[in-house]
């Protein structure tokens, strides 16, 4: 009778104690695995202790534009932001009228027609346009062209997209234009995307008109669309124009160009981009912001109408500004002794290590620069391995402070030369 079953008892035998959970663990997306550590965490983690301990650096690492708006534009966001008509829901694709204003600067500034309800649309900032772009493009197995080197978000826009990316030596265009066609021609399957950034960011290379028309040559003979990154349209010296990518016959047909108000219009913060061109393209990304985003804030929309209708010679004397920090920069920097090509555009000096320095990686060598001389700059290699050996100098610091930054670094490289030689001895 003892081995007959229990139908009475419980169906497991109670444990007297839980057992120990094994420690919860957070599993994110191999999507994000594939990002690497933030380059410039160091950079900025010393930068925000210094100015927390009192130190006076002057920050040259990041292209954020110190000057502010235009007051008028200012105005008109604070009267629209106390319109209760404006608080609500906005359309993802940016209201008319803005889309307007961006149709008729494309046609007063680079002769292109563009038609407000198809071939434009507006985003919270290029950066975040030209990320869900990719998203609408690419997918697994799909492979994009990019510049090298690169600004992060074109190589990691698309790895989070789920894509490959090719990199090509931007510095010389006939050289870059050539390996785009032999990257086609040897790649099975055939990249997919050509993302293309002039003014480039970091290098400061720019490009004539005609390189876009052998660009859209290119891509019609091969099948790849474009993206052209058009950050810094409104900041060329020297009587240069960067040109637009759209200008050149037949770019509709195969891609399409950001811009952005960050830059010229002093309007970082406000996040109001766009992208104009193929029809097709901008559906896709409208497509995917509408799952995404429900736009910007109307009153943002309503001010950046005036600021592209109004003060277009306010962006012009701006180019001027940083024109002349260049300069300053620039004559600085070759007094100590610096090797520097002056940019024709953009906000950034593309700064080559001085031989007696390229021991160092450019990491430690601005991370020198901060600890020791007060002086934040980007290191090459944040944007690559091809930008190993240089410095990405941004103009957002007045010419005072600029020239204060060039007597700051070359006191520093001073002292550690002679703490260097003494030690050797």
């Amino acid at each position: 009778m003892s081995d007959q079953i229990n139908l009475d008892g419980p169906a497991i035998d109670q444990s007297t104690e839980d057992p120990q959970p094994e420690p919860f663990q957070i599993r994110v997306a191999n999507r994000v695995d594939r990002l690497p550590p933030y380059m410039f965490g160091r950079i900025n983690a010393m930068l925000y202790q210094k100015r927390r301990d009192g130190s006076d650096v002057i920050d040259m690492g990041m292209g954020n534009p110190s000057d502010p708006p235009q007051t008028d534009v200012v105005e008109k966001l604070t009267e629209a932001a106390q319109d209760e008509r404006n608080h609500g829901y906005s359309k993802s694709n940016g209201l008319l009228n803005l889309r307007r204003e961006v149709c008729n600067k494309y046609q007063r500034k680079y002769d292109v027609e563009l038609e407000a309800d198809h071939e434009v649309i507006a985003c919270l900032g290029s950066k975040e346009g030209f990320s869900h772009m990719c998203l609408a493009l690419m997918g697994p197995g799909d492979t994009a062209i990019i510049p090298s080197p690169y600004f992060p978000i074109h190589m990691y826009a698309v790895i989070l997209a789920s894509g490959n990316v090719v990199t090509l030596d931007v510095f010389d265009p006939e050289k870059f234009l050539r390996n785009v066609e032999y990257t086609c021609q040897t790649f099975t399957p055939r990249p997919k995307l050509l993302i293309i950034n002039y003014p480039h960011n970091p290098s400061a290379a720019t490009i004539e008109p005609d390189f876009f028309v052998e660009v859209v040559r290119l891509a019609k003979k091969y099948g790849f669309m474009v993206i052209h990154d058009f950050a810094y349209a409104d900041i060329g010296f020297d009587g240069y124009q960067p040109p637009s990518f759209l200008s050149a016959p037949g770019a509709k047909d195969v891609g399409v160009e950001f811009t952005t108000m960050s830059k010229g219009y002093n309007m970082a913060g406000w996040r109001v981009g766009f992208c104009a061109g193929n029809a097709d393209m901008i559906r896709a990304l409208g497509t995917i912001k509408g799952y995404y985003d429900y736009g910007m804030f109307q009153a943002v929309q309503i001010a950046a109408i005036v600021a592209m209708r109004d003060t277009e010679d306010a962006v012009a004397e701006q180019a001027l500004v940083y024109q002349s920090r260049r300069d300053a920069l620039v004559d600085g920097l070759r007094r100590i002794g610096w090797e520097i090509d002056p940019p024709k555009a953009g906000m950034f000096v593309w700064a080559k290590v001085p031989e007696q320095w390229r021991h160092m990686s450019t990491m430690d060598f601005a991370m020198m620069l901060l600890e020791k001389g007060d002086v934040a700059v980007s290191p090459g290699s944040g944007f690559g391995p091809a930008g190993e050996g240089y410095l990405r100098m941004s103009l957002v610091e007045n010419e005072q402070r600029l020239r204060q930054a060039v007597r700051q670094i070359s006191r520093c490289l001073d002292k550690q030369s002679a703490l260097s030689s003494s030690s050797s001895t």
